[in-house]
């Protein structure tokens, strides 16, 4: 028998890891897909349900276009508005892989704009 207490064991990180991080989150998992094949997609709790999650989603873009911290900082307003725009109309036009796409086509924007700027090619 080792004389190390089990906290300093060499493999406490990893049961510390599975316990606190993996099983608390892959529970609630589980209980949503259980759950799922009984729920109507059409019902007045579900309709509810995605629109407060598109309005969260919503919501952290907009503070992401409008303000940014870190390196996205540095690109432009306009460049940012453009690329979520630009992104958000080709996902209505593409049929296939949308989102995607649309999410590929934003991030080109973006990235181009921001390094147009930097470069001295755009100034706003």
């Amino acid at each position: 028998m080792s004389d190390v207490p089990w906290s300093e064991a060499w493999w406490w990180p990893y049961v510390f890891i599975l316990l606190v991080g993996w099983l608390p989150t892959d529970i609630w998992r589980w209980i949503g897909v259980i759950a799922a094949g009984r729920l109507d997609a059409d019902s007045e709790v579900l309709i509810w349900v995605r629109a407060v999650a598109t309005a969260l989603v919503a919501g952290v873009i907009a503070k992401l276009i409008l303000f940014p911290i870190g390196t996205l900082e540095t690109a432009p307003m306009a460049v940012r508005i453009a690329a979520a725009v630009s992104g958000f109309a080709v996902s209505l036009v593409v049929p296939r892989l949308k989102i995607l796409i649309g999410i590929a086509t934003a991030e080109a924007v973006l990235l181009g704009g921001w390094f147009a700027s930097q470069q001295g090619f755009l100034s706003f």
